[in-house]
């Protein structure tokens, strides 16, 4: 690789490192939580509660569909007209179709509740991931930088892992 493709920041960037100047990067911390009897109620709570408003929607849409159906029969002089009929099985397609959604999104919340009522506890499980900066001076190791962890014990942290 010439100097002439390199890219102009890399010189400002080993400028700063080489001055002994920190750099601010931002990084993906991923957040872990060891399975309590509370992290379970939670997680069962939680998942609960998505499963209803899950359900709200697809009776809401239910409800939604056929009254759509019903206002263009009303509307309608003769309910059996093919025109009529062809905007009855467009609704009753985009109702099905959302519905589709709506099912494949409670399947995979109740596989979710039974991944929680299934995993033992002192388990540790993947709670989800932050972001945070870090300084990174020269000399440092970018990879042990970028590899953290925290871990939680019912939302209170019990251990930092990696080079914070």
């Amino acid at each position: 690789m010439s100097i002439q493709h390199l890219d102009p920041s890399f010189f400002s960037v080993t400028l700063s490192m080489t001055l002994g100047t920190p750099l601010q990067l931002k990084r993906t911390i991923n957040v872990k939580a060891i399975v309590t009897p509370t992290w379970k109620q939670e997680a069962q709570n939680a998942l609960q509660g998505q499963l209803g408003q899950v359900d709200a929607q697809i009776q809401q849409l239910d409800l939604q569909g056929q009254a759509a159906i019903n206002e263009i029969r009303s509307q309608s002089a003769n309910p059996v007209h093919p025109n009529v009929l062809q905007q009855i099985d467009n609704i009753q397609i985009q109702v099905n179709q959302q519905k589709t959604q709506l099912l494949e999104q409670k399947n995979q919340i109740l596989q979710q509740l039974q991944q929680v009522q299934t995993v033992n506890l002192e388990e540790e499980v993947n709670q989800g991931q932050i972001e945070s900066f870090f300084e990174l001076h020269p000399g440092d190791n970018l990879i042990e930088k970028m590899q953290v962890e925290i871990v939680l014990r019912d939302g209170v942290v019990v251990e930092i892992r990696g080079n914070a």
